[in-house]
């Protein structure tokens, strides 16, 4: 599977068929999920499809590409975070860990380019959980979780998790997709 070109320009002329129009009307929060691997490397990704789906036990969906970095980490170490990007300024960290890790997964990309792998936690601040994945020092707030179960879905995995930990950072409200201006629906 190849990564779908992100971000689309808002407003790019192009035909978009009934249901995906009325797909693109849902809004989603904009998250980064941490995760590291079994040898310790760490990832981050941005996530637009993050729900919770349990009280008790408190437990949450979180959708993955399947070909994904951080599925592939999750699914090593069994652990990951979510951080919930602050309207105010979550932008700027959406811009740089929106594109995947692994350049191969970019259209058009050969060669040493395409081997590069992009630490995405370059400049960001961040601080490590006891479960090894970054937390945000500038997110709205942040929980991390234990996998518990993996569902394949289309071109998607929805993984399950059971929160471990969590706070809220700093008051304001979360990020959502459309205030980029950017989709992931449809």
């Amino acid at each position: 599977m190849t990564h779908p070109q992100l971000p689309g320009l808002p407003g790019s002329p192009r035909e978009i068929p009934g249901p995906e129009k009325a797909m693109l009307k849902l809004s989603y929060g904009v998250h980064v999920i941490g995760s590291r691997s079994a040898s310790g490397e760490r990832n981050a990704m941005l996530a637009d499809w993050v729900t919770q789906v349990s009280f008790t036990p408190r437990l949450v969906a979180v959708v993955i590409e399947n070909d994904a970095r951080t599925l592939r980490f999750i699914r090593e170490t069994g652990v990951f975070s979510v951080n919930l990007l602050h309207e105010k300024d979550g932008m700027a960290i959406a811009r740089q860990v929106v594109m995947p890790a692994e350049s191969r997964k970019i259209k058009g990309r050969t060669g040493d380019a395409a081997n590069a792998v992009i630490d995405k936690l370059a400049g960001l601040s961040y601080a490590l959980h006891d479960n090894g994945c970054a937390v945000l020092d500038d997110a709205l707030g942040w929980f991390t979780c234990d996998a518990e179960a993996f569902h394949t879905t289309g071109d998607h995995t929805i993984v399950v998790g059971r929160v471990t930990d969590g706070d809220v950072v700093r008051p304001g409200e979360m990020l959502i997709e459309r205030d980029l201006g950017w989709e992931y629906a449809g």
